[in-house]
């Protein structure tokens, strides 16, 4: 973009304003522009073949960032309904100006662009429809219609927004204009997509919903991410991944011939041995079988859980299992790991509008919409490089603590949340896990307690659980892209007691709030009811560093309520634990 407009960190353009996205310039808008207008060769490679692979790529590339006369990041300008805040006619911005230009020809002052668009769940998004809103099917193809939006100056509420038309229609302001029905009868959704340059309009039958154009509602992220882990960390499968796209259609028995130029006689560097190693290993993974994100997290926590040694300067990832666990700490922890090395990449594979579009227990129905008009071969995608702490938790003890009936009665409240939740939207029904929702909680707090510690911010730490069958783990790690990622003192904190007394500090935390009694009394709180006791005092973190949107918290399964005089919790009786 250029200079004189606005500016983007790379990593907002996977998890901010990707494509199809709402960009705001100063006062102007633009959304970003789909894949088919990028320039690719701005686009660093990033290789992670098992996130590609689930996601039916061939590789990932880093958003480009280039001087601001390349313009880097195609866009175009939306909303285009726009305003003169002096004239105050309401129309689209070429009948104002050229395209270039953002004043009001007449007035000489900056446009402002509509406060208001329309979106549905199918991802489509438009203007929104002013003229029908305004007159309601009574309009007269006999007159000249000129609109004009002003405010009363009377409050910031939708019913100081006055829209008005040179016909002479009684006016109108926006007030119910947000309601779920409210454009029923007067438009349809026109399927459109502005950001597939040359797109058609899809066929909609969906309602449209208005919405203002800031609104995190109008772009949810779909993100994907895999930590890599060996052997597609190695510096082997790095130099091969560069030349993948030749490497894969070359037959097996010429591939020594071809690898010459790439073998190193002498070490550190790979040999030939090294290379037709990893370039069969990596020929297996094309496979016809798709790998599923469970699929990822499922050779993350063997990888994490076995742990991986240093061996070499260039490896991506390294854990190394922690031996002098507290005693006291045995019936919690079951396996401890340090992980000073690791490498995360995030890809961009859509969004979603008006409501999420994954996200376990997210209720929603929203589609996935595409980054390109033509599949690609390719996503947009980060990586983060870090450090930090796994911890895996006793599963006999969370197994038989969850069949306690505090227990059974505090999750089932989250299941009628989720029940209903399935019902409004015609969905199945997510299953309610109290070690999910144990495990969560806990990370909360550690990720709370060791911004205390280890000294980061808590934006900066981020969560990733593993709580499929056989498995009830936490990784605490950093989320930063930048230096601040690997300063290291975050895997120093898995090393002998120090875990075990950040863990006793956190529960002794969690086990009072400062707007107690109303927290620890809460039921179905937070979106989509599906908190219990938790709030933003006590347990809400970040987003950038919660994987569940801040839901499926309770520390009450932590510590106990006063009802039940602090038992009941995983940790009551334990030291650190209860009231």
């Amino acid at each position: 973009m250029a200079n004189n407009v606005a500016e983007s960190r790379r990593t907002q353009l996977v998890s901010t304003y990707g494509v199809g996205a709402l960009f705001p310039a100063r006062d102007e808008s633009f959304m970003i522009l789909g894949l088919d207008d990028w320039k690719e060769d701005l686009c660093k490679e990033i290789p992670e073949p098992r996130l590609a692979r689930s996601l039916g790529v061939q590789t990932f590339k880093l958003p480009p960032s280039g001087s601001y006369k390349s313009r880097d990041v195609p866009v175009i300008r939306f909303p285009e309904m726009h305003y003169c805040p002096s004239c105050r006619r309401l129309d689209f911005h070429n009948t104002f100006c050229s395209w270039d230009a953002n004043v009001c020809e007449d007035c000489s002052r900056q446009l402002t662009p509509s406060r208001f668009v329309v979106s549905c769940v199918n991802g489509h998004i438009d203007e929104f429809p002013y003229s029908r809103w305004l007159h309601q099917g009574d309009f007269d193809v006999s007159k000249k219609h000129r609109l004009s939006l002003r405010t009363r100056g009377e409050s910031s509420s939708l019913s100081d927004i006055v829209i008005s038309c040179s016909c002479g229609v009684k006016s109108r302001t926006m007030a119910g204009s947000f309601g779920r029905k409210a454009l029923l009868g007067l438009t349809k959704c026109t399927g459109r997509r502005p950001w597939l340059n040359g797109s058609e309009s899809e066929t909609c039958s969906e309602v449209p919903r208005t919405m203002q154009r800031g609104s995190s509602s109008v772009w949810f992220p779909a993100v994907r991410s895999a930590i890599s882990i060996p052997p597609w960390s190695d510096k082997v499968h790095k130099l091969i991944g560069k030349y993948w796209p030749i490497l894969e259609r070359i037959p097996v028995e010429d591939l020594r011939p071809a690898l010459v130029g790439l073998a190193q006689p002498t070490p550190p560097g790979p040999g030939m041995d090294d290379l037709v190693a990893a370039v069969l290993q990596r020929k297996g993974l094309l496979g016809d079988e798709k790998i599923t994100e469970q699929d990822l997290r499922d050779d993350e926590f063997k990888a994490l859980y076995d742990g991986f040694p240093e061996s070499s300067s260039h490896q991506q990832f390294v854990s190394l299992p922690v031996t002098d666990v507290p005693e006291d700490a045995r019936g919690v922890f079951e396996r401890v790991c340090q992980v000073s090395r690791l490498r995360e990449v995030r890809a961009l594979h859509g969004f979603s509008r008006v409501a999420p579009s994954d996200g376990e227990g997210s209720g929603a129905v929203s589609a996935v919409a595409p980054l390109a008009l033509h599949r690609t071969n390719w996503l947009p995608a980060v990586e983060v490089h870090g450090e930090g702490v796994f911890m895996n938790f006793d599963e006999d003890e969370i197994a038989q603590w969850a069949e306690s009936d505090f227990v059974v009665e505090r999750v089932g409240v989250l299941q009628n949340a989720l029940n209903l939740k399935a019902a409004e939207t015609g969905t199945p029904a997510v299953e309610a896990s109290a070690k999910r929702v144990l495990l969560h909680t806990l990370a909360h707090v550690l990720i709370q307690e060791l911004a205390l510690d280890a000294g980061y911010p808590a934006a900066s730490l981020r969560e990733r659980l593993y709580t499929n069958d056989d498995q009830a783990g936490i990784l605490i790690y950093t989320a930063s892209a930048d230096s601040a990622g690997s300063l290291g003192g975050l895997s120093a904190q898995a090393d002998g007691e120090r875990l075990w007394n950040v863990v006793r500090s956190g529960i002794a935390r969690a086990s009072w709030c400062s707007t107690d009694p109303v927290c620890i009394e809460s039921t179905e709180s937070g979106k989509d009811a599906l908190n219990l006791a938790a709030c933003h005092a006590c347990l809400l973190v970040p987003e950038t560093s919660c994987e569940l949107a801040n839901t499926y918290l309770d520390r009450a399964l932590l510590v106990g309520t006063p009802e039940s005089g602090y038992e009941g919790g995983f940790f009551s009786g334990r030291d650190g634990g209860g009231g």
